[in-house]
């Protein structure tokens, strides 16, 4: 329903436009990373690492959005719940355009050294990332609870394939010594696209609680038998 104050409508849809830019450069940034890493390419991987900026800049803008909303209309029940759930979603945007960096990163280095098959695995765990990311924004300015729901419980089909391609690629290490630098690398990637799974699910809690007005209670199961490594400090 419009509100009687239009330039609240207004300022509302400024929001919603700006995070949808944001989460359109943050996919484009991610599919360009798989394809950096997939093609060996050092120039898009490059392009990719210079234009998070892009991303940055457009948390920037919902931050600065939202403290307008909340300061000038003090929004309350499915306004403010809109609101508050932009905020929380542009950070997770933009943890996920960071990861996708660091992947890029990354592959600059693994492209002067010879490739290693587990890249192969690696290539799909990212593709899984990017589909996950892709269908949770969409159900976010779908406003559908029940397609987030079931987004979230996708999240350990991410984290078993991450947990097979984490054995797959210790046992390259353990046979063939000399695979041991790029193989690493590709340990670190492979928790960053992990690590994108995580941030589109938190999305997905968002996405429900925006749309019900309810907080998702129950536990994710994680099943990562990498956890002993941590996560991989943001560069």
């Amino acid at each position: 329903m419009p509100h009687i104050v239009k330039s609240f409508d207004i300022e509302l849809g400024r929001l919603e436009e700006g995070l949808a830019r944001m989460g359109g450069l943050a996919e484009t940034q991610l599919a360009a990373a798989i394809e950096a890493l997939e093609e060996r390419d050092s120039g898009l991987a490059a392009r990719v690492m210079a234009d998070d900026g892009k991303v940055d800049a457009g948390e920037s803008f919902i931050n600065e959005q939202t403290v307008k909303v909340l300061a000038l209309r003090a929004p309350v029940a499915d306004d403010l719940r809109t609101v508050v759930a932009a905020l929380k979603v542009a950070g997770e945007i933009e943890r996920i355009a960071d990861l996708a960096a660091n992947a890029a990163k990354r592959s600059l280095v693994l492209n002067q050294l010879p490739p290693v098959a587990p890249m192969r695995s690696l290539i799909r765990l990212g593709r899984l990332a990017l589909e996950l990311v892709k269908e949770v924004l969409d159900s976010y300015f779908n406003h559908d609870a029940d397609r987030a729901l079931a987004l979230r419980e996708r999240d350990q089909e991410l984290d078993d394939v991450y947990s097979a391609l984490f054995r797959e690629i210790l046992t390259y290490m353990m046979e063939d010594p000399r695979t041991i630098t790029p193989c690493s690398h590709l340990m670190f990637i492979a928790k960053n696209l992990e690590r994108i799974g995580d941030h589109a699910t938190n999305i997905a809690e968002l996405t429900y609680y925006r749309a019900t007005g309810k907080p998702v209670t129950e536990e994710r199961t994680k099943r990562d038998v990498s956890a002993f490594i941590g996560a991989e400090p943001r560069e």
